[in-house]
């Protein structure tokens, strides 16, 4: 199976983690996490993540943490999704505010969403306060990943909320009220474009 994973073919690669995934053989693990790494196909990739969960998570964590750590940008990025998928909060240990501010966005953003899933019960306004830091980063896609991290928080991230309104960083101040948006009315989607319009509102009538 080990070849399999490392065939031309993403159809072949897929069916090796089925495969793998249905055995549940830890002698497999070592390969899974290397294919992790280099995988291009996002499909193949979700099913290596399904072929990891199979796997006994006590010998599963800690190799995960470890490539969270010590990784390239895609292992770290495929070890934070797959742990979120465990839900083991052993995995905690590993959400630090310099992940959270990972250079990278992929490794970003899989650590917000698994941060969100891993923290234990008490450490979420710890938690919103990191998330807080990386209001008004990236494009919009990048902003709506962390909008909904923070949002999965409750409204344990208002205190926050409110500090970031009265930011002098207008990004920030935008962001910030893109996410309340969201956090009062989730079904309303995800509008930065209304909360430049409502900052901009508010920076002139507090002018006038």
């Amino acid at each position: 199976m080990n070849e399999g994973l490392e065939h031309s073919n993403s159809s072949a690669r897929l069916r090796a983690a089925l495969d793998i995934g249905t055995t549940q053989d830890l002698q497999f693990l070592d390969a899974l996490l290397e294919r992790c790494a280099v995988e291009p196909d996002f499909q193949v990739r979700e099913m290596l993540t399904w072929a990891l969960i199979r796997l006994p998570a006590s010998s599963t964590v800690p190799r995960l943490i470890e490539e969270v750590r010590f990784g390239g940008a895609q292992a770290r990025s495929q070890a934070l999704h797959t742990l979120s998928k465990i839900k083991d909060r052993a995995a905690w240990q590993v959400i630090t505010e310099p992940l959270i501010a990972d250079p990278d966005d992929e490794v970003a953003r899989s650590a917000w969403r698994a941060a969100v899933v891993l923290v234990p019960t008490g450490s979420e306004g710890q938690l919103a306060v990191m998330l807080g830091t990386q209001l008004g980063r990236g494009e919009r896609e990048m902003q709506r990943s962390l909008s909904r991290a923070l949002v999965a928080l409750g409204s344990m991230i208002e205190p926050m909320l409110r500090q970031a309104a009265s930011s002098k960083d207008v990004a920030v101040r935008v962001h910030a009220g893109a996410t309340e948006a969201l956090l009062l009315d989730p079904d309303a989607g995800f509008s930065i474009f209304e909360a430049r319009r409502v900052d901009a509102l508010g920076v002139g009538d507090t002018a006038g």
